[in-house]
Parts: structure tokens; sequence; C-alpha cells
């Protein structure tokens, strides 16, 4: 009887293309397929190694394309309210506590729309203070107005929670928490 192949317990690897550019996120046992079919090749390990009868390879967690592909990309990044989280940072916009629901600036039965540049993370004691009314009624003021999140990170991962290995190639400084 063989014995069961190990596991590979890191969830996701970061695909780029033969140029760098972040294409996707593919799972580890996609991307060691990719290595060993030498359609890939590992740019960043974890320390986990997979093992075979005539193979040890350490489990990627970066993996870049020998060759390149082009892929055209989606206009705009989906909106959600994980991904209006990430974007504000987990916090109120309003008060700066911590963020438990998501407020359409101008409410929605005045007219707003359910899009970017309209959606803010709040906390539920300002959410629900502001209820239906509008910022100037209540004389409170967006520290910056809300956008429409862009760059690599953001198309390619929306809300996906970003393996801090991951930051320097999708051009994150190592502060910034996603």
């Amino acid at each position: 009887m063989t014995p069961a192949p190990a596991r590979v317990t890191t969830a996701a690897t970061l695909l780029l293309n033969a140029t760098y550019e972040p294409l996707c996120v593919v799972s580890s046992r996609r991307a060691i397929v990719l290595v060993l079919a030498e359609k890939a090749e590992s740019v960043d390990t974890a320390a986990e190694v997979v093992h075979s009868e005539s193979v040890s390879l350490p489990v990627p967690v970066v993996v870049r394309l020998t060759r390149y592909v082009r892929v055209p990309y989606p206009a705009q990044v989906p909106l959600s309210r994980r991904a209006v989280f990430t974007r504000d940072g987990s916090a109120c916009v309003y008060c700066g506590s911590s963020a438990t629901s998501i407020d359409h600036v101008v409410p929605r039965s005045r007219g707003g729309t359910h899009t970017w540049d309209n959606v803010v993370a709040a906390c539920r004691r300002c959410n629900h203070t502001k209820a239906d009314r509008s910022l100037a009624e209540l004389g409170w003021k967006l520290p910056h107005p809300p956008r429409t999140p862009s760059g690599a990170a953001w198309r390619l991962l929306g809300a996906r929670t970003v393996d801090p290995r991951w930051r320097e190639w999708l051009g994150m400084p190592e502060t910034v928490s996603a």
C-alpha cells in the first residue's frame, strides 16, 4: 500500500505573467503542476516541501509563467461588502471606529446609487444615526470622497485577503493591510 500524498496547506499562489505582471491567484496544487510541467517557475516559496517518489519541491507562493500570455481584464473591480471594508481599512469613515456595515453616502431612498463612489464603510452607530439623511443635513463631512479602487492588486484580488509575501509583486507597501 502506498502512503498518502502530503497535503499542501498553503491555499493560494500568485501567478505572474512572463513579464512579472500579476495575472491571477491559483491553488498551490495548480502552481505545483505548472512548475512540474515547466510552464512556470517558482519565484518565491513557502517553508513547506511536497515530496514525490523522485522529486521534492518547495510549495510555491509566487510563480511566473515561462511564456507571455495576453489576458484582457474587466473594466471595473466588483463591488462587495468585503471589498468596501478593505478599501476603507475596516474603519468607519465618519468616526474612525471599527466598521460593521456599509452606508450609501447619498441614500438610495433619495436616488443614490449602489456604486463605489457612493458606498463607504460605517459603524453601526453612525449608520443608524445617518439613516436616510444627507451629510449636509447632519453637518458631517467625508475625510476623502469614496472612489473605485484601481491597480493590479484590486484588479486581481478584488476582496481576497492578500498574502504578505505577494505584496512586492502587487506593488503594495509592506505596511498597508488588505
